[in-house]
């Protein structure tokens, strides 16, 4: 908890309230996150219903999120990534209220896409640390923001399983909406608006003029690396509360733990990996993301052939330490070839990217499930990682032929 607050304070105050607002609301969005199928399972007159909204449910939200987050990272570059940030929370906000009183799988459908469309936070928010820390230790800024998502993550998850054995499904998304809207209230009182002008804009020309080249690494290879690796871990977001009831016969507070589970293991490696990468070569850090994917083929491969769940929670804890050295970083990579003025589109292009990565994901996933039964859902992932792992040998030979 030291190192955690040293880190916080050496990136100043408003990058600590930073943290703390990503962290609070989107552990307000997980609080559902794993329990959707079995509200979508009670409401669906059929099973053709339920494998149809047991897809939209999560895809709905990521479509609307793909669909408006480079327009959102425009207007983020021209009206400022603090305003992008509170109307994102506003739009979480109203939407999950109104998801609490919807009855009925369609209207849940359409409220999730509308969440998605007016939402997109993480995007604004990555460009806004870049803007309050003067864009310095980029894999750091990165790796914490997506600390604070995760820890939110499995903090979440957990709360949501514990509401969800108490009170009716409503209960959770209703405290959900909440939240988020005192989060809102927050940023719009609390947070700064950044310093522009000139002198940042020639900064930043300057630090990209010196940065973008010497990357020798294509940003569509990053952003297609990235979108690999969150396929990946999609697979397992429908089917996962289905599967844990089907193998191990968990209760709802062990899911959502065991869910939480990647996320705990993201934020405990996030930073050591960040450290690690800091002032590394693109060619290095391509080089670990290399090993990282192999890993996660070998583990996923154990967690879906054992049937011990302790031994099951520790591979899934080991698979998110090792996620923590993948996103943020490539992310990082992104960010720093893109000058400064810039950074709201670029990144909420990468969103974009990342969010229709996802939605693969979770319809392989559902497909193959439904195809081939829960069962099958590990060796997909395995073998999307095998793809990554190829993907990254590549990224990591071009880059270090550029440095010879």
């Amino acid at each position: 908890m030291t190192s955690t607050a040293a880190s916080l304070r050496g990136f100043g105050p408003v990058f600590a309230l930073l943290f703390g607002l990503q962290f609070i609301s989107m552990g307000a969005m997980e609080m559902s996150g794993p329990f959707w199928p079995i509200q979508i399972m009670a409401l669906s007159p059929s099973d053709g219903v339920f494998g149809l909204a047991g897809i939209g449910v999560y895809i709905c939200p990521m479509l609307g999120v793909s669909l408006t987050s480079a327009f959102w990272g425009r207007m983020g570059d021209r009206y400022g990534n603090r305003l992008m940030m509170v109307r994102a929370l506003t739009g979480l906000a109203v939407t999950q209220l109104l998801v609490a009183f919807a009855d009925d799988v369609w209207t849940i459908l359409a409220l999730r896409f509308l969440q998605g469309a007016c939402a997109g936070y993480i995007a604004p928010a990555q460009a806004y640390g870049v803007e309050v820390t003067g864009g310095r230790d980029r894999a750091r800024l990165f790796a914490w923001l997506q600390v604070a998502t995760n820890v939110g993550s499995l903090g979440g998850a957990f709360l949501g399983g514990l509401i969800l054995d108490a009170l009716p499904f409503e209960a959770v998304n209703l405290t959900a909406g909440v939240i988020c809207a005192f989060c809102a209230a927050v940023a719009w009182t609390s947070l700064p608006v950044p310093p522009g002008g000139a002198g940042l804009a020639v900064i930043a020309k300057a630090t990209t003029a010196s940065c973008a080249p010497s990357t020798g690494v294509s940003v569509l290879g990053l952003l297609a690396l990235m979108g690999l690796l969150l396929a990946s871990r999609m697979v397992l977001q429908v089917p996962f509360s289905l599967y844990m009831s089907e193998v191990y016969g968990a209760q709802h507070w062990i899911t959502g733990l065991s869910y939480g589970l990647l996320a705990l293991g993201f934020v405990v490696a996030a930073p050591v990996w960040a450290r690690t990468f800091e002032g590394r070569a693109p060619s290095f850090v391509l080089g670990w993301n290399v090993l990282i994917a192999g890993g996660c083929f070998v583990v996923t491969g154990l967690a879906g052939s054992t049937r011990a769940i302790g031994l099951f929670a520790a591979l899934y804890f080991a698979w998110g330490a090792l996620l923590g050295g993948t996103t943020p970083v490539l992310l990082s990579l992104v960010s720093a070839a893109t000058r400064s003025e810039r950074q709201g589109s670029v990144l909420g292009l990468a969103q974009t990217c990342q969010q229709g990565a996802s939605v693969v994901g979770i319809i392989a996933g559902v497909a193959a499930t439904q195809r081939f039964g829960l069962k099958a859902a590990f060796p997909l992932v395995t073998g999307i990682y095998g793809l990554s792992f190829l993907v990254a040998l590549g990224l990591w030979l071009k880059a270090r032929q550029s440095f010879r």
